[in-house]
C-alpha cells in the first residue's frame, strides 16, 4: 500500500512538473508550427515496444501543433499488394491531428527505400513498363492524396532524389521513368489536390554539391509550370556539423527560388557515428560498444553541449522566422528516435529534447532561452 501511495504520489509531481513547463507550441506560434514525426503505436497512445514512457502521450498534445508520420503513410504501409490498400494507420494518424487541431503533414509518396518489390515488377520478374510504371505513380498518389484531400496540409512528395554528389539518385523510379519521374510525381499530386502544399524532402542539403542540385532541379521544374510550393530540409544534424552558416546558405538558398522552407526531421547525433554521418537508411554498421557511449545517461558536459547546439540552431530558425513554416523532430523522446537502431542497431541515443522518461532536458530549456532571447532583440 505504501509503495503504491509513493508511485501516486510520484505521478502528481510529474503531472504538475508538466504543467508548468512551457508549451513548444506556444512558445513560437507566432513564428513557425513545431512538429514531430509519430508511430502507430504513439497515435494508438502506447508505450514504444522498444522502451520507453507514457509521458510522451502528453508530449504530443501539449507541445506539437504539426505532425508527420514516421511510416503510416509510405507505399509500403499503404499499399504492400497490388490491387489493396490498407489505411487503417493511416486512418488514424490523420483522424488523431484532426482530433488535437494539428496541421497533418503526409510523408511520403514517391520513394526509393520502403516500396513493394511488386511496384517495380511484373508477375514474372521482369521490370515493369515505362507506361505502366507510370500509371501505378499515378493510381497511388491520386488513391492516397485524394483520400486525404481537404485533411492534410501538404505531401512529401518526393523524397531524397539526389545523391550527396549532387546526381540523381539511382532508383527503380530513375532505370525506368528516367528523370521526368520527379515532375510526373509533382503532377498528379497535384491533380489529386490542386489545394495542398506540395514539398521536395532530402537530407544533407547543406552540402554544397547536393544543394546546388536541389535549387537547379526546382528551378528547373517550376520554369517548366511544374507545381512544387516548398522544400524540406531533413535537420539530421550532430553537434558540430554542418556548420550554422551551411544551414542558413540552404535556407536562403530555397527561399529565393520563393519556395517554402521547413526543418523536416529534426535531430542531434551525439553518439560516434560510422559511414558519411548522412541519413541514407541503406547504411548499417556492426554493433560496438565504443559506439555506444552514453547507455548509462548523457553526461552533464554532453547535456550541455547539446543545449548549446540546439540554442544555436533556434536562433538561426527565428532569424529566419518569415521563411520557415514548420520545424519538425524526428520523434517526440529519445525513447522513440530512429537513431536508437540507425546506422547501428540497438544504440542509446539522447539526440530530442525529452529525454527517456519524457522529462525536459537542457537542451528544452535552450530552445526556450533562445526564443526569450530573439523576443527582447526585437524589442
Amino acid at each position: 500500500m505504501r509503495l503504491r501511495f509513493i508511485k501516486f504520489c510520484l505521478a502528481l509531481l510529474t503531472i504538475s512538473s508538466r504543467a508548468a513547463e512551457p508549451a513548444l507550441k506556444e512558445v513560437f506560434r507566432d513564428d513557425f508550427l513545431i512538429g514531430t514525426a509519430l508511430n502507430d503505436w504513439q497515435v494508438r497512445g502506447e508505450i514504444s515496444p522498444h522502451g520507453g514512457s507514457r509521458a510522451e502521450a502528453e508530449i504530443i498534445r501539449r507541445h506539437f501543433n504539426s505532425i508527420t508520420p514516421e511510416n503510416a503513410l509510405k507505399w509500403g504501409v499503404v499499399h504492400r499488394e497490388t490491387d489493396r490498400y490498407d489505411f487503417r494507420e493511416a486512418d488514424r494518424f490523420v483522424s488523431f491531428g484532426e482530433a488535437h487541431g494539428m496541421a497533418v503533414i503526409g510523408h511520403t509518396l514517391v520513394w526509393h527505400s520502403q516500396m513493394p518489390g511488386w511496384v517495380f515488377r511484373e508477375s514474372d520478374g521482369k521490370p515493369v513498363a515505362k507506361e505502366k510504371l507510370l500509371q501505378r505513380m499515378r493510381e497511388h498518389i491520386h488513391a492516397i492524396v485524394g483520400r486525404y484531400k481537404g485533411r492534410v496540409r501538404g505531401w512529401d512528395v518526393v523524397n531524397e532524389a539526389l545523391n550527396d554528389d549532387g546526381t540523381l539518385r539511382k532508383s527503380p523510379w530513375l532505370d525506368i521513368l528516367g528523370e521526368d519521374y520527379i515532375a510526373k510525381a509533382f503532377q498528379f499530386a497535384h491533380e489529386a489536390d490542386p489545394d495542398v502544399g506540395l514539398y521536395y524532402n532530402d537530407y544533407s542539403l547543406e552540402l554544397d554539391a547536393k544543394r546546388n542540385a536541389a535549387v537547379e532541379m526546382l528551378r528547373k521544374l517550376l520554369a517548366a509550370g511544374v507545381t512544387v510550393t516548398g522544400v524540406g530540409l531533413q535537420g539530421h544534424y550532430g553537434l558540430t556539423r554542418p556548420s550554422a552558416s551551411k544551414i542558413e546558405e540552404t535556407i536562403e538558398a530555397f527561399a529565393a527560388l520563393g519556395l517554402k522552407v521547413m526543418i523536416t526531421e529534426l535531430d542531434v547525433n551525439v553518439l560516434p557515428t560510422p559511414g558519411d554521418g548522412g541519413a541514407d537508411v541503406s547504411q548499417q554498421f556492426a554493433a560496438d560498444p565504443k559506439m555506444d557511449p552514453y547507455t548509462a545517461g548523457l553526461p552533464e558536459e554532453m547535456q550541455q553541449r547539446l543545449a548549446h547546439r540546439y540554442s544555436d540552431l533556434f536562433t538561426l530558425f527565428l532569424k529566419h522566422r518569415r521563411t520557415l513554416e514548420r520545424v519538425t523532430f524526428w520523434g517526440v523522446s529519445d525513447a522513440s528516435s530512429w537513431l536508437n537502431h540507425f546506422p547501428i542497431r540497438g544504440r542509446t541515443s539522447h539526440p530530442l529534447l525529452f529525454d527517456r522518461q519524457g522529462t525536459p532536458k537542457p537542451c528544452f530549456d535552450a530552445v526556450i532561452k533562445a526564443r526569450n532571447e530573439a523576443e527582447q532583440v526585437k524589442r
